[in-house]
Parts: C-alpha cells; structure tokens; sequence
C-alpha cells in the first residue's frame, strides 16, 4: 500500500516531466550559478573524502580490486532487466539475465565474471536511459550535492530506479513489500563501494581532466552529457576513457 501511495505521487510528477520535456533535445542550464557553487562544494568533498579513500583502493592487492569492482557490477546488472523490459531490448535482456544467474551462482555471488569469458558482457541500464529511448529529452542540466551532475530526466529516473531495481526491493523496500525491516545500510553500502571503485579506476582521467581544463565544470559536463547519450545509444566511444559513469 505504501508503495502505491508512492507511485500515486511519482507518476504525475513523472508524466508533467514527459510533457515538459519531449521535445527538450539537448541538455540547457537552467541554474548555472547554483550547479557552479554546488559542483565547487563536490569537488572540496571528493578531494577532501572521495579521492584519498579511492586512492588508499587503488594499493589494494589487484585480485580484491577486481573481485570489488566484479560484485558491484554484478548487482547493477540487476536493476538492467526491468528496463531492458521496457525498452523491449530482449537480446540484452536474455544477456543480463544469464550474466547475472552465472557470475552469482559460479562466479561465488559476482566476485568472479565468469559470464564475460564466455561472451556475456550486457549492456548496463537505469530509468533515465529508458527514458531516453522513448525519445524524451534530457531537459535541464544541474548538478546535486553529493549526486553530482545531472538532468531532469536522469534525476527523476533515479529516483524511478528504486522502484524498479530488484536490489532496492530486497534492501531498502524490503519493508513495504514484506513488512519486515528493510536495510538502508546494505544498499547504500553497495552503492558507495560503486562510487569509490568508479573513482579509483579513473583517478588518472580525473587527474588530467583537471590538469588540462580552462573550465572545469563545463568539462564535467560535456563528458556527462555525452556519456549519457552514449549509453542511450548502446554506443561503445568513450567508454575506454570514461568507463561506467553510473557505476
């Protein structure tokens, strides 16, 4: 029941965004000087917290980098099959499905990938891509404390993807489907341990990018834009120097 009052509240708010923003094809800012003075207080905060912890990661014997960066994978693998559903993408969705039921069960609950050597390697997906499918545009850009930069589209398919997401469902819903009690701690820890592995991986893109900028917001935010339309796409450039910008 709670999660219908939910929905009665996140649909409307979900279709006024469609109206407003279909025919929005590209990414305008509409709180430049707010999204300026917040990316400003998450660069002090990544270089504060973010980036030493990602460092310390990165001396970590390679078998438990790799073993980390597998299980994340793995559970993100999860919130893709609802949306390849929605997308009606089947090939991936029988890929992300035999990827996760593999690398879960052989490959010791994802720390292993198994399923990559075999050819498994889907394609990740979330709320806002799908959204993005149906060809809604991404409307403003700004960027979140903490959540970093974003749109409209992305911020409301994030706030989509926990309801969507089999892993919210088992931690944090845990208690609305079941009445039992749900576990915040376990979602988020999974979460933080995607971030700071994503972080890791790219601290010489990081680096560089900051190095080799004369403007370093709208450098953050042409990658993410591009990024993002990459991934609606299912395209492949950039990933090799970007890697997974939801990871």
């Amino acid at each position: 029941m709670r999660i219908l009052k939910k929905l009665n509240i996140l649909l409307p708010v979900i279709a006024f965004f469609i109206f407003t923003t279909y025919e929005a094809k590209s990414a305008d800012e509409c709180f430049e000087d707010t999204s300026r003075a917040v990316f400003k207080f998450n660069m002090a905060l990544d270089e504060a917290l973010l980036e030493p912890i990602a460092r310390g990661f990165n001396k970590l014997p390679e078998p438990i980098k790799e073993g980390t960066s597998n299980f994340t994978s793995n559970i993100g693998t999860l919130l893709s099959i609802p949306n390849n559903i929605l997308q009606g993408n089947f090939n991936q969705l029988g890929h992300s499905i035999a990827s996760f039921t593999i690398n879960t069960s052989v490959g010791i609950l994802g720390i292993l990938n198994p399923a990559e050597k075999i050819g498994l390697n889907p394609h990740k997906e979330d709320v806002g891509q799908t959204l993005g499918t149906y060809g809604i545009g991404p409307g403003c850009y700004f960027v979140l404390p903490v959540f970093g930069p974003t749109t409209v589209r992305d911020s409301l398919g994030m706030l989509a993807d926990t309801f969507v997401d089999p892993f919210a469902h088992i931690t944090i819903r845990e208690k609305e489907l079941f009445s039992t009690s749900g576990n915040l701690l376990d979602y988020y820890s999974v979460k933080f341990t995607g971030t700071v592995n994503f972080r890791a991986e790219n601290d010489k893109n990081f680096q560089s990018l900051e190095k080799n900028s004369l403007d370093l917001y709208s450098s953050f935010k042409s990658v993410y834009l591009q990024d993002r339309e990459n991934k609606i796409k299912n395209s492949t450039e950039e990933q090799d120097e970007w890697g997974n910008l939801d990871n």
